[in-house]
């Protein structure tokens, strides 16, 4: 299932930002999503997931300042981001892999378009 984020932007560090994740037809609500991140010059990964039932996880380096969610009437998934640090600047991806509670690995095959983050210090 590819998706594709949006909302990113140039904020000031301690800023906030909220991305969304849209996808094609209604399978979007019965699977679990997650959100990723590629740094310039490193390798791509893991942010936060939701499964279908809302259960939610995060990578430590983001626990406690981003939040996912997710609004199936609007098949939308979001990523708020809260408290932002410069080490937060990254294109911002999102992704599904079909399933009601596993999402891909970082090393995934297909990906839509990512959205760039960008935290000034």
């Amino acid at each position: 299932v590819q998706l594709q984020a949006s909302g990113g932007g140039t904020v000031p560090a301690g800023g906030s930002l909220r991305l969304s994740c849209a996808g094609s037809g209604s399978r979007l609500r019965i699977n679990a999503v997650g959100w990723y991140r590629q740094a310039p010059g490193k390798q791509r990964e893991w942010v936060a997931a939701i499964t279908s039932g809302g259960s939610t996880k995060y990578a430590d380096s983001v626990k406690g300042r981003f939040s996912i969610s997710r609004d199936n009437a609007k098949n939308t998934v979001y990523l708020q981001m809260n408290s932002l640090k410069p080490e937060d600047t990254a294109v911002y991806y999102c992704n599904s892999q079909g399933s009601r509670w596993l999402v891909p690995s970082p090393d995934y095959k297909y990906w839509g378009q990512g959205t760039q983050v960008t935290v000034s210090s």
